[in-house]
């Protein structure tokens, strides 16, 4: 079975930041999958699983409100492994371009008071939010990916080595 490009990153390497994980085409458009990575992946602890609710609600609702991008947006959701979100949108830009976009979106949940969404008829698990904890987790990527912003390593993915045996499987280091 053919390992999926998510899998083929070396998460061993990967930094906080954000990253193209993958283009699709649908007929003529292409759908871009990015990785929005808070989190060194097996080195930092993950994101509280209350405050990552909250930031999905919070940063959900602001993109597709904000008036620039809310005709591209077609997800935004967590990664399974609590160390960052996934962001679909249409066509096919250089992760680069959504720096500004994402710092706003971050920035937005400081300036939150209420978790939108968050009551029993609008979400699954309406008891399960930490906004406290989301503006802090916040306030760091924003600081981080200020701090970081003139490093191309926050921008590319780290590739893992391809190991192809004799006959022809391929293996991953990751």
């Amino acid at each position: 079975m053919e390992l999926i490009q998510s899998f083929s990153v070396d998460h061993t390497r990967i930094i906080p930041g954000i990253f193209t994980s993958r283009v699709d085409r649908l007929g003529d458009y292409a759908v871009t999958t990015y990785d929005v990575r808070l989190k060194r992946p097996n080195v930092e602890p993950v994101i509280d699983v209350a405050a990552m609710h909250s930031l999905e609600h919070i940063i959900a609702t602001y993109l597709r409100n904000d008036p620039v991008w809310k005709d591209e947006i077609i997800y935004w959701g967590p990664m399974g492994c609590l160390t960052g979100f996934y962001l679909i949108l249409k066509g096919n830009r250089a992760s680069r371009e959504l720096y500004d976009l994402i710092i706003s979106a971050f920035k937005s949940v400081g300036e939150t008071d209420e978790v939108p969404g968050a009551a029993p008829i609008n979400c699954g698990h309406y008891l399960m939010h930490d906004l406290i904890t989301a503006k802090w987790y916040a306030k760091e990527f924003v600081e981080y990916l200020t701090e970081n912003k003139g490093n191309a390593e926050i921008f590319e993915y780290p590739k893992a080595k391809r190991l192809v045996t004799d006959d022809g499987r391929n293996f991953y280091d990751s």
